[in-house]
């Protein structure tokens, strides 16, 4: 997962105007609104190339999370002043507890099971100072992810031509996202595919698991960009 790809992860999304900065302005209203803690730390996990960081670090004391050494190989090259942490969220242990915890762009689908699921909402709520936010923007549920269309994304820069398609499926309660990219830079051009694996949980498993966790509980259902959010306090 992202081995190959992280190194044009922000070209693609700049393609396809990804707004960081306005999901970030919705973040800091929710938070205005249901924070109650005093401090300034945020934990950003599967925070990827940092694209929520670029922004959150201007209002918080921001920290970053992923299980892939070239997503934060990328996201260190860009903030070399951040610490970023390698490890997977579903069981990590930092030893600090933090304001606010995100997992944003359904990052959390990559747990792909609902123990793993409960096992993640729990080791972020040990992380999460009382009076702390947890918010978790969901991988769609079950019946939304089109597997019947295909997908494409293209990225034309000066030194940068990337075609980047996708066909989706689902077994059970996993989405697989089998992507294909062709990729030309100066110094030669490539193809190679990668697949993702989600998790498709409902409504009321995620509900649950952060019930399971000891935190209140709140279903966003447009969120940031119509995936919804959970708003997890303590």
């Amino acid at each position: 997962m992202y081995k190959r790809s992280a190194i044009i992860y922000d070209a693609i999304y700049r393609a396809q105007g990804k707004d960081y900065a306005g999901e970030t302005e919705k973040i800091q209203a929710l938070l205005q609104q249901y924070r109650r803690s005093k401090g300034n730390s945020l934990l950003d996990i599967g925070c990827g190339t940092g694209g929520h960081i670029a922004y959150l670090r201007k209002r918080f004391s921001v920290e970053g999370l992923d299980n892939s050494e070239e997503m934060l190989d990328e996201a260190r090259q860009k903030y070399p002043d951040i610490r970023f942490h390698l490890a997977d969220m579903a069981e990590f242990e930092l030893g600090t507890l933090f304001d606010v915890i995100t997992c944003l762009f359904s990052a959390i689908g990559y747990v792909q099971t609902l123990p793993r699921l409960h096992q993640a909402i729990s080791t972020f709520a040990g992380h999460l100072q009382p009076g702390g936010v947890v918010i978790v923007e969901p991988w769609f549920g079950p019946g939304v992810l089109d597997t019947g269309k295909i997908y494409a994304v293209f990225v034309d820069e000066p030194q940068l031509k990337i075609a980047r398609m996708n066909i989706n499926r689902v077994e059970g309660s996993l989405s697989y996202l089998d992507f294909q990219y062709l990729v030309g830079m100066p110094e030669g051009i490539e193809n190679f595919r990668e697949t993702d694996a989600l998790g498709i949980f409902t409504d009321e498993e995620y509900q649950q698991a952060f019930r399971a966790a000891g935190l209140s509980v709140l279903h966003d259902e447009t969120g940031l960009d119509g995936r919804g959010l959970y708003i997890g306090t303590r």
